[in-house]
């Protein structure tokens, strides 16, 4: 459908689309200092547009937004036109949860019994 247009205006829509795509996500990839958005993220990896992300590698913080999602170690995998690929060797979630160093010593109750009980 597109090939009927100008070059300049298929440039432009592309652009255009590039655009949206950065500002309708949240997601992104922070190394050190540096932040990074994510185009497309799965179980197996995520993908970025590499003609604005140089080439990425070992570990990095995925964050949505403020909220920090995992903490993953990654390999780059392939390109795909404009984005580049990188798979997940090790993916670790964050918790907001402390970890807790100690067993839960009293039972909580399963269940409430509501009046009197007939015995």
């Amino acid at each position: 459908m597109f090939e009927f247009l100008p070059e300049d205006v298929r440039r432009g829509l592309e652009m255009a689309r590039k655009r949206e795509a950065r500002k309708g996500s949240r997601l992104c990839v922070h190394i050190g200092e540096e932040v990074y958005p994510i185009q497309d993220l799965g179980d197996e990896g995520f993908a970025v547009d590499r003609t604005r992300v140089p080439g990425l590698r070992g570990l990095v913080d995925i964050y949505d937004g403020p909220r920090h999602l995992s903490q993953a170690l990654i390999i780059a995998a392939d390109e795909e036109g404009d984005l580049m690929r990188y798979e997940f060797k090790r993916e670790t979630p964050v918790s907001d949860d402390p970890i807790r160093d100690y067993a839960e010593e009293r039972e909580t109750p399963r269940g409430l019994l509501n009046g009197p009980i007939a015995m």
